[in-house]
């Protein structure tokens, strides 16, 4: 039942009074309308990544009202770029979010996924099979693929390089942009960073992606990119009288300006001579003085604040030989301090030697036309910086997404201590099993099981379609051979065959796997369970089923 644009939705009470509830303009689609709608618009959004899965999937050109164009393949950026209208959509990005958000990696996977589950429960609902049973089904179908996806999981520690190396190159394997033929040195770059920053507790490694800072210039190749056992920041020294290069410097973090401080009330001070005036600015004089003569004292040749520095602070700075930096953002203050082992002072009275922290070298260097200082060679550093160049601002921001995915896909692979296979290998493998866990439950939920183990298929399905192969040719070979008990063979992209994908080295981590599909199984659930859809906003808030594309916004909001 769909109430239309405009009229206003009534009800009666016994009497047969009219009581109107939803105001002039809303929208209310009802049941099995709802449903269809909302399939539609989630296989939409699903539809519209699908074609950017795999190493050989293509990019997107995304231009914003204010002409900004972003080129990418990134499923989260895709959809965050394409601001969607329809609540159900929005649902859909907030998957690509938050599988980003935590593992890094596999956002595409995870919104291609959702939306297959959609599309098969829309089959199941034409059979008259209702959504609880279709949500049951899937339930069961979540909790047993996450079960298999630990028992056909290898273990993998943060001693095995080659593991984490070949986990990183695959994760970047999609990103052609930028990445390509530095993709080897990139993922030995992200191995070491990701180590530097790996903690261990209780047994378990920790990994805060947070403190690998990425800065980026364009300028350069992408080849010209390094790591950096420090951190650069996109600040110049304050003074041109200072040194531009300090070796074995001595880190002061200053969380207080080194100027004159304002009363927090107004004030007014009245000066009726040259004499007051003279002694008023040589107090001011004196007392930056002082502020300058603390961090002398402290042994530090280095300061790094992140409020402000007085004019005249800065000379004396200068007179001392002492580096001074300005209005440094406070994540890079973190960063700092992680990094040289410095501690962040608030007040300058407490400034002393045990504050300090160390770094080979501090030096300002002009990169791309603009002046940037590099903390380096620092001892033990639990901050690192991967400084990413490349010929435009395109191909630097995409580098940029292909390290985070591979930060992220090393710190999942670290934390959960365990790979798969990839290539589409590890979903057949699941799907397999899920069909025979599917036999040994009554009921109609097996058939919600056994769509559920379809919607997986459609990984190594759309791998298959983007690289030019036949898809159900595939399809048919990879189920043969996992049923001979050839768990570890997927789709081959670039040689266009069959292949086993533990030997060519394309693995990813358990947790990526895992946390994709409980990201489509959670949404798929929660789409499933809308039964009535009311839009109070009006025309555009939500479509009419039967429109352009199978319930989409007419004129397309998702384009």
């Amino acid at each position: 039942m769909l109430i239309s644009e405009g009229v206003n939705y009534m009800t009666k009470n016994l009497e047969g009074q009219q009581y109107i509830i939803l105001p002039e303009g809303s929208t209310r689609i009802l049941g099995r309308d709802a449903q269809r709608t909302n399939i539609a618009v989630g296989l939409a959004v699903a539809m519209a990544i699908k074609s950017t899965l795999g190493p050989k999937g293509m990019d997107k050109m995304l231009v914003s009202e204010l002409g900004d164009i972003v080129i990418t393949n990134d499923g989260a950026t895709i959809l965050e770029e394409m601001h969607v209208e329809h609540p159900v959509a929005k649902l859909m990005v907030e998957i690509a979010k938050t599988q980003d958000k935590e593992v890094g990696d596999g956002t595409t996977t995870a919104v291609l996924l959702s939306g297959m589950l959609l599309k098969k429960a829309g089959d199941l609902l034409d059979q008259n099979i209702h959504p609880s049973t279709i949500i049951k089904g899937y339930d069961l179908a979540a909790k047993k693929a996450q079960q298999i996806l630990s028992d056909v999981s290898s273990k993998v520690d943060v001693k095995d390089t080659d593991t984490l190396v070949k986990l990183a190159m695959v994760s970047m394997g999609s990103k052609t942009v930028g990445v390509g033929e530095a993709k080897d040195l990139l993922a030995k770059m992200v191995v070491e960073a990701v180590r530097s920053v790996a903690e261990t507790k209780n047994g378990k490694i920790n990994v805060d992606t947070e403190l690998i800072k990425l800065e980026k210039k364009e300028g350069g190749r992408t080849e010209d990119t390094q790591l950096i056992k420090g951190i650069v920041i996109d600040k110049e020294i304050v003074h041109s009288g200072m040194p531009k290069s300090v070796k074995n410097a001595k880190i002061a973090l200053l969380d207080c300006a080194l100027e004159i401080e304002k009363t927090e009330t107004d004030a007014k001070i009245e000066i009726t001579s040259p004499e007051q005036l003279g002694a008023f600015l040589e107090q001011e004089e004196k007392m930056l003085k002082e502020m300058v003569d603390k961090v002398k004292k402290s042994g530090a040749n280095v300061v790094i604040c992140q409020k402000g520095i007085d004019d005249l602070a800065q000379h004396f700075l200068a007179k001392e030989g002492i580096v001074a930096l300005r209005r440094v953002k406070k994540s890079d203050m973190d960063k700092l301090a992680r990094a040289t082992g410095a501690r962040l002072v608030s007040n300058l009275n407490d400034l002393s030697d045990k504050d300090l922290g160390y770094a080979e070298h501090v030096e300002e260097k002009k990169v791309a036309g603009e002046a940037m200082t590099f903390v380096t060679g620092c001892k033990d550093p639990k901050s690192v910086t991967i400084f990413i160049r490349g010929g435009t601002e395109h191909v630097v921001n995409e580098t940029e997404r292909a390290l985070k995915d591979a930060i992220g896909a090393i710190a999942s692979a670290l934390e959960e201590g365990s790979f798969v296979t990839g290539g589409g290998s590890v979903e057949i493998e699941v799907a397999l099993k899920l069909n025979e866990y599917a036999g040994k439950i009554g009921g109609r939920e097996q058939l919600a099981i056994q769509a559920f183990a379809e919607a997986l298929e459609s990984v190594p399905k759309t791998l298959a379609e983007n690289a030019g192969m036949d898809a159900i040719d595939v399809l048919v070979e990879l189920r043969a051979k996992h049923k001979e008990g050839k768990k570890h063979y997927g789709v081959n992209v670039h040689e266009g065959k069959v292949d086993d994908m533990l030997h060519l080295g394309v693995i990813e981590p358990t947790k990526v796997k895992k946390q994709a599909v409980a990201s489509a199984y959670e949404a798929a659930k929660m789409i499933l369970r809308i039964d009535d859809l009311i839009a109070s906003k009006g025309k555009s808030s939500t479509p009419k089923p039967g429109g352009d594309q199978g319930g989409m916004p007419s004129g397309s909001d998702l384009d």
